[in-house]
């Protein structure tokens, strides 16, 4: 059992000043793994004076030097990438399958923020004025547990990207996760400062970085009423927010879809990291006429998902994170029974011959209405419906009934049909006849599923802040020409 009782504030792993202990269980089993000593509100200070200290130097440093500190932590989590992967299965209960993608994809972040970083202009001509795009300053990076070590990464490449150094707030229930990969990254051997790691509570550290008037800008990752306290605070110093937040994701069969190539696809977006993913596509919309046979492959298709020991390379589903998670899924489960939804597979309770652990039947529901709480509100677990429509048109508006827009899917033979439908959905990225994306890509949603942009260079972007510099021209032959001259504040014509 391991016991973290530090925080990593200006290149080094310090004791905490919290008094409050989490109890760390493995999801799949509910033994104790860990204990961790959470920081608090005075860490936070700490850890925002050591970034701003730090700010001054990174401020000015050259696009080479940022792209060798870019590679250099590349580097690093390349090199603890087993480690990353095993705890995300022991700590998390992410299948071997998906633990490998996100200890890859933890590396591949610095990778890309570099990619971006080498080809991004920071100044050009608008008119008579250089502009420059300068770091907004110091950065808070708030991290949510279903997705630890990849959330950390990818906010701090592009944060690092940009000249802007960092307080990273991960998630208290992602303790073991956050450890490991902050020992990895100080691996690296950046200068003091340009990182820190604060591991507590929002209502005592996040409520620091979001009120202190030396954190310049937040990026957050979780649920949407957060992400809203979390506005509210940052507004009082006008502090740059992007917020990454909650989903209840479309994913539209049209007519023409080859559905035994298309509701793998499906069953494999809605049931990713366990259900516990913002942009699952949770809500399939299939036409009227193809209902009972979509219906038919979805119960032979789901004979195929085994759940069990994450560890195991057969097992396609493992527990839920904690036991909070397995009573919420539980509660939508037998919700969705009560408004008269048609359950097709799984159901309440853990799967047969799963005494102990955090483990949820995936579950489909049919002859959902787009009015349900299951078709309306994010589970956040293995939790499907079903949802009839009668035509294109139909199909976008049901995909649109929705306080969300994160993440769409769309499934067709016609690719440029697909693509057509796509446009008409109100969502920040679509997906067709695929299930992942292109993290160069934008990343972010409308409605309540966001705010802002993050990876490539919409993510580096994010960090910046244009700054217009306008020379003024030699006198001109008829001073008439610039009526102002002389006359006070060009504001005074306005």
């Amino acid at each position: 059992m391991r016991l973290i009782d530090t925080a990593y504030i200006d290149g080094a792993f310090v004791p905490v000043s919290g008094d409050e202990v989490l109890e760390i269980a493995n999801p799949a089993n509910e033994e104790p793994i860990g204990r961790q000593r959470l920081a608090g509100r005075q860490d936070a200070r700490r850890a925002i004076a050591a970034a701003s200290r730090a700010q001054v130097a990174l401020s000015q440093s050259t696009k080479a030097e940022r792209l060798d500190m870019l590679r250099s932590l590349q580097a690093a989590i390349l090199c603890r990438a087993d480690a990353i992967r095993d705890v995300t299965i022991e700590e998390y209960g992410a299948p071997i399958s998906r633990a490998r993608w996100i200890s890859q994809y933890a590396s591949d972040c610095f990778g890309y923020a570099a990619e971006a970083l080498q080809r991004y202009p920071f100044s050009r001509r608008i008119g008579d004025a250089t502009v420059r795009m300068e770091p907004v300053g110091v950065a808070a990076l708030i991290a949510p547990w279903n997705a630890a070590a990849g959330t950390i990464c990818s906010k701090l490449a592009s944060a690092l990207a940009a000249g802007c150094a960092s307080v990273i707030k991960p998630s208290e229930l992602g303790g073991l996760q956050s450890q490991v990969v902050t020992e990895a990254l100080h691996s690296a051997g950046l200068a003091a400062g340009i990182f820190n790691v604060v591991v507590g509570r929002g209502s005592d550290v996040g409520d620091e970085l979001s009120a202190n008037p030396d954190v310049a800008r937040i990026s957050f990752t979780g649920s949407t009423a957060t992400g809203k306290a979390i506005a509210r605070a940052a507004s009082e110093t006008m502090k740059r927010v992007s917020l990454s937040l909650s989903g209840k994701s479309a994913a539209i069969l049209l007519d023409d879809a080859d559905c035994e190539a298309a509701i793998p696809m499906a069953l494999n977006s809605g049931f990713q990291n366990n259900g516990q993913a913002c942009i699952a596509g949770t809500r399939i919309l299939v036409p009227h006429g193809r209902l009972e046979e979509v219906e038919a492959i979805v119960r032979a298709a789901m004979g195929a998902w085994k759940v069990g020991d994450p560890a195991d390379p057969g097992t396609t589903l493992g527990p839920l994170a904690n036991a909070a998670q397995f009573d919420r899924v539980q509660r939508y489960i037998a919700r969705g029974i009560e408004q008269g939804a048609t359950l097709i597979a799984g159901g309440p309770g853990r799967p047969e011959g799963l005494a102990k652990g955090h483990f949820v039947r995936p579950t489909v529901f049919a002859d959902v209405g787009n009015d349900m709480d299951i078709a309306r509100e994010e589970i956040f677990g293995p939790v499907l419906s079903i949802i009839a429509y009668s035509d294109d048109d139909d199909a976008v508006a049901k995909a649109n009934d929705s306080a969300y827009g994160l993440q769409a899917y769309v499934y067709s033979r016609d690719v440029e049909r697909a693509s057509r439908i796509g446009e008409r959905l109100m969502a920040g990225s679509v997906l067709i006849n695929r299930v992942t994306p292109d993290l160069r890509a934008p990343f972010g949603g409308v409605k309540q599923s966001g705010i802002g942009r993050e990876f490539g260079l919409f993510g580096l972007e994010s960090f910046l802040e244009p700054k217009a510099i306008v020379r003024e021209h030699a006198e001109p032959q008829d001073a008439a020409a610039q009526p102002w001259r002389g006359q006070g504040s060009i504001t005074d014509f306005y």
